[in-house]
């Protein structure tokens, strides 16, 4: 069965991005660029959660997380990362507005136009008995967190407060989250949950991974 984890980066007081998002502020206004940072300042002391971070067998993420437009695609977008992106594997990008496929080095990103379960599906067949990964933003997150789907969540949380913007946990409900692990960098901790959705006994919950 296909494992479904997220990773997030956040802030201390839960906000994975800033206010005001933009092409020239991709993470919006404010010290968020400092999320990130334990991924490339402080690689080889974070090396375990990188390697787990970047090493799912199918990706899914927001419109958001994909380019700046909230109108129709830009077909000549190919994303924040240029030709090369981070991806080494399917990713499948929620959409309101169709897009071929765009093939880019080490992945091709799908748009998915018919909502979060279909892209779980799709992802997790690519993923076979691997990993799926909801690669975010916080509301792609926050969506399959609501509806059930997550099986385990993993935050890196940096002491830093923004105040505003988009924030993990906004609007999902009664979620229980069982500590799993955890451990604490010079810059950022990392902990990990299993997710238990909407509560630990709740015989109402569905797993829909195989939609």
């Amino acid at each position: 069965m296909t494992l479904v984890t997220a990773d997030m980066n956040i802030s201390l007081d839960g906000y994975a991005a800033g206010p005001d998002q933009s092409l020239s502020a991709p993470f919006g206004e404010g010290p968020v660029d400092v999320l990130s940072n334990w991924m490339f300042e402080a690689a080889d002391e974070n090396a375990v959660e990188i390697a787990a971070l970047n090493g799912a067998d199918a990706y899914i993420m927001g419109r958001n997380m994909f380019g700046p437009d909230r109108g129709p695609l830009d077909q000549d977008w190919q994303g924040w990362w240029g030709p090369e992106p981070p991806y080494h594997a399917p990713v499948f990008v929620l959409s309101h507005y169709p897009r071929e496929p765009l093939e880019l080095t080490g992945t091709t990103f799908t748009f998915v136009t018919d909502g979060i379960d279909h892209a779980l599906g799709l992802a997790s067949r690519a993923a076979g008995d691997g990993r799926v990964d909801i690669a975010g933003g916080a509301h792609t997150v926050n969506e399959y967190l609501s509806a059930g789907l997550i099986d385990e969540l993993r935050v890196h949380v940096t002491p830093v407060i923004i105040g505003g913007g988009a924030r993990l946990f906004e609007g999902v409900g009664s979620i229980h989250l069982e500590q799993t692990g955890g451990r604490a960098a010079s810059t950022v901790t990392h902990l990990t949950y299993r997710v238990h959705s909407p509560s630990p006994t709740d015989p109402t919950t569905e797993n829909r991974k195989s939609t």
